[in-house]
């Protein structure tokens, strides 16, 4: 990968994505959008059920289902959907040829949805690791915890590399 960084010629920012680093993102952008998409149809209590969800969509009155169960029902839906569409924005953005690198090209409004979209991708990667705050390592006890674990900790990197380049577009 060739990290995020500031477009001087025509604003926004450019990375450029290794094709298997791309086919990995866009695997678990899709990933998003379906969980997204599940957890705006789901009642509150299915969302809870699976702590990816519970994450993605978070009780707004913790102490008062009641209140939560009306809040949601009201919020969930669009909220869900917004979801849903930024993954798609890293899904498009990342759909190049086949078999060679990508580079990727995003504009302000583009920026914010990949930032989003990472964000959530990372809630559901800390869900199923077990890991609940900063410093937590999570349950990694097999290949495929160490891999989803390594992919938690690189897209923490991209979304960094991602916030420097918006940055410095800011200040020119």
């Amino acid at each position: 990968m060739r990290p995020f960084r500031a477009d001087r010629h025509g604003g926004g920012v450019h990375a450029r994505f290794e094709a298997d680093e791309a086919a990995i993102l866009i695997g678990f952008a899709a990933e998003a959008a379906e969980r997204a998409e599940r957890a705006g149809s789901e009642p509150p209590d299915g969302a809870s059920a699976d702590p990816a969800l519970a994450r993605l969509l978070p009780d707004a009155y913790p102490d008062d289902p009641e209140a939560s169960a009306e809040f949601r029902r009201f919020t969930a839906e669009r909220l869900a959907e917004s979801k849903a569409q930024n993954a798609q924005v890293v899904i498009a953005s990342l759909s190049g040829p086949a078999g060679g690198a990508v580079d990727v090209r995003l504009d302000a409004e583009q920026a914010q949805a990949w930032l989003r979209a990472l964000t959530d991708i990372r809630l559901g990667l800390a869900a199923g690791l077990g890991i609940e705050e900063d410093g937590d390592e999570g349950d990694i006890h097999d290949l495929e915890s160490a891999t989803r674990r390594a992919v938690y900790d690189w897209l923490a990197a991209v979304q960094e590399f991602l916030v420097l380049a918006l940055a410095r577009t800011e200040r020119h």
